[in-house]
């Protein structure tokens, strides 16, 4: 997967990056939701072991209204 750098409001070069890829998605890399509210939440809705959600600011979703995709 080849991975094309959006953009980051990270001031530090750490997380939040946003990516897209070649292969019409996006990766998000942000903090890692721990929340056992939220964790809960997500797992009602059904999200499988196999995944995990992270949390972004707002301000990161501007990077990807420019892209291809």
């Amino acid at each position: 997967m080849k991975l094309t750098h959006l953009g980051s409001t990270s001031k530090n070069g750490g997380c939040p990056e946003a990516y897209e890829t070649d292969r019409g998605t996006f990766v998000v890399q942000g903090t890692r939701v721990t929340d056992p509210e939220a964790l809960a939440i997500l797992c009602e809705r059904g999200l499988p072991d196999h995944e995990t959600a992270v949390e972004i600011p707002k301000e990161l979703v501007e990077f990807f209204q420019g892209a291809r995709g």
